[in-house]
């Protein structure tokens, strides 16, 4: 994990501090995964394919991803596992839902409105998570703590076990 804790480590800054900041992130508990190498692989695979162009149904590297494209390239590429296709689908996939306080690495995150889920990403740790978010747009690290994925949170289910 230690080069995960690299992976996600920001640029180091002065001691300057800017006026209008937001206030500090929330420290999320550090929750050891029940397949730390099963876990340490997902993520690896799924940092590694940040900047991979958005594109609606995509499901490859080269052709680009949608988010649950992403997810299902992840997990079958690394670990040979076969998810459901959909964000909606994946939600209701067998495995137990969890609370944000016990999310893992490797554990799926769930966005929606409404009741309904739209939109998946692969939780890393720290409260961050890879996901494919739009068109327009290309795989990326957030934080679950940003006022739009904060919000539309809907839920999370770990597949790793």
């Amino acid at each position: 994990m230690i080069v995960l804790a690299a992976a996600l480590s920001g640029c180091g800054g002065g001691d300057t501090v800017r006026r209008g900041a937001p206030p500090p992130q929330r420290v999320w508990p550090v929750v050891e995964p029940a397949n730390p190498a099963a876990a340490n692989a997902v993520l690896m695979r799924a940092i590694s394919l940040v900047g991979t162009p958005y594109r609606y149904g995509g499901n490859t590297p080269e052709g680009g991803f949608d988010c649950s494209g992403l997810v299902n390239y992840v997990y079958r590429d690394t670990l040979s596992l076969s998810l459901p296709r959909t964000s909606r689908d994946l939600a209701a996939f067998q495995g137990p839902r969890i609370v944000p306080d016990r999310l893992a690495a490797g554990d799926l995150v769930f966005f929606g409105q409404g009741g309904s889920v739209t939109h998946v990403g692969i939780y890393v740790g720290e409260g961050r998570f890879v996901h494919a978010p739009s068109t327009g747009g290309t795989v990326r690290l957030d934080h679950l703590d940003g006022s739009y994925w904060r919000d539309h949170y809907t839920g999370a289910k770990r597949v790793l076990r």
